[in-house]
């Protein structure tokens, strides 16, 4: 592993994606979360079509994919600050509902700026396939940032992804889903929120950031409207 540490492999299974699902799994955040871009900036890759800024804000985004239980805490965080927003309870009722925590599941290690993994290998099968690209902004001597650019061969491959194998419809919705969440917002304010539930915080550097699924449910059952569920904020919509 990169940065070095499987401690906590002796301590409990951890599920590892396959490279096909990395790179699959990517290539549908990278749709959901690209921003457009300027084509004649002279960075941007030929065919590029959209942009997601910082590694930060793509890992971010990512663990919240990889970890539905977090996610539902953080729609359970927004009712709290909006109790008349609509299906942020029934939402989260219904990715806790079955097995998806665990099914869904796949750890991330915490770097010193949180959720972090490897993107590289899962980037390179992209690149390979003309479908994305990276590029770095340099400060001086040193990298200073890593832009992820999708490119138009990406963003049509994303499309037919799912009638090709509707299976993957739920990373569809649920990469939508994140994005939504945290639209507009940058990848440090989303490390800043993710680094405000305990567990996560408290988890040391190099060790799995640990599932938090009996605690959200027993907070969802606290939260829980008597009434009738609304419609779901955070429904996939189509592109």
């Amino acid at each position: 592993m990169s940065i070095g540490l499987a401690n906590d492999m002796a301590e409990f299974p951890v599920r590892r994606a396959t490279l096909w699902q990395d790179a699959v799994r990517l290539l549908l955040l990278l749709d959901a979360a690209a921003k457009p871009v300027d084509a004649d900036a002279p960075e941007v890759p030929v065919g590029a079509v959209g942009v997601v800024y910082t590694q930060v804000r793509l890992q971010k985004l990512d663990f919240w994919v990889r970890n539905p239980d977090y996610l539902a805490n953080e729609l359970l965080n927004d009712y709290e600050a909006d109790p008349e927003s609509p299906g942020l309870v029934d939402e989260a009722a219904r990715i806790l509902a079955g097995q998806e925590p665990d099914l869904r599941r796949f750890p991330m290690l915490r770097h010193r700026f949180g959720a972090f993994e490897e993107l590289d290998n899962a980037l390179a099968v992209l690149v390979e396939k003309g479908l994305a690209r990276k590029r770095h902004r340099l400060g001086g001597e040193r990298i200073i940032q890593h832009n992820y650019y999708l490119l138009e061969q990406g963003r049509t491959t994303a499309a037919g992804l799912v009638s090709e194998a509707p299976a993957l419809q739920w990373y569809l919705e649920r990469t939508r889903m994140v994005v939504n969440l945290v639209d507009g917002v940058g990848g440090t304010q989303i490390k800043d929120r993710q680094y405000l539930q305990r567990d996560y915080a408290g988890t040391p550097i190099g060790s799995y950031i640990p599932a938090i699924t009996e605690q959200v449910r027993a907070r969802l059952e606290a939260l829980r409207p008597s009434d009738a569920p609304g419609q779901a904020r955070f429904a996939a919509v189509p592109q």
